[in-house]
């Protein structure tokens, strides 16, 4: 179930671009696997290359599975609403495994839906310390960086994210809202019109291309 998009967004009455449409714009453009609660690591990836402690680490086996369901348990609680004991999964998921990515990403996720973006950001940070070449973290922070109205902030995540993962749609349409918000327009319809090109449907996006006039 996908965590609800969290945004009061500052700064958001810039010409040309209402607070509503710009609300609406992210919402729609925000509504993809990023919101989604879910693992940073794929089913493939996992049986490819099983996530291990760095090397300098002294977590046992067994607190790194403990850790992994403590995640899961996590996870279903967020699904049935009940995040201020999903909060205490997720901690004790971190107990045991400081370098568990998944936990950070997705406490970062319910604490970015419960509009806690200081934390959420703190956690996406961690996780792509430990995820390195992943987008999801990126984007995460980057739309709790908008949600700040930190823009500048938020256009670094993206740049990186798109030489990530390229063919996300939803990585170069949420670019596309950062640098209208910066107002520069020449790379906002270009991240527009990657989006479109790589999801034709995107109305987030196209209605991004009409605006800056691409």
């Amino acid at each position: 179930m996908p965590i609800p998009v969290p945004f009061t967004v500052s700064g958001a009455s810039r010409p040309g671009l209402p607070a509503s449409a710009l609300i609406a714009l992210i919402a729609i453009a925000l509504c993809g696997c990023s919101i989604n609660l879910g693992s940073l690591t794929s089913e493939s990836d996992t049986k490819a290359s099983p996530r291990v402690a760095p090397a300098e680490s002294t977590i046992a086996p067994g607190d790194i599975a403990a850790s992994q369901a403590a995640t899961a348990r996590a996870e279903a609680l967020v699904r049935s609403g009940k995040n201020e004991e999903a909060v205490a999964e997720f901690e004790s998921a971190l107990a045991l495994d400081p370098h568990n990515a998944e936990a950070l990403y997705n406490r970062g996720l319910l604490y970015q839906s419960e509009k806690q973006h200081q934390p959420a950001i703190a956690d996406f940070t961690a996780a792509n310390g430990l995820t390195p070449q992943r987008a999801e973290p990126l984007l995460a922070r980057a739309i709790s960086y908008l949600a700040l109205d930190k823009v500048k902030e938020a256009v670094a995540d993206l740049d990186e994210a798109t030489g990530d993962d390229p063919q996300n749609a939803q990585i170069w349409t949420t670019r596309g809202l950062a640098y209208e918000r910066l107002g520069d327009k020449a790379k906002a319809a270009s991240s527009y019109a990657h989006a479109i090109a790589i999801r034709p449907r995107d109305e987030a996006a196209r209605s991004g291309l009409a605006r800056v006039g691409g």
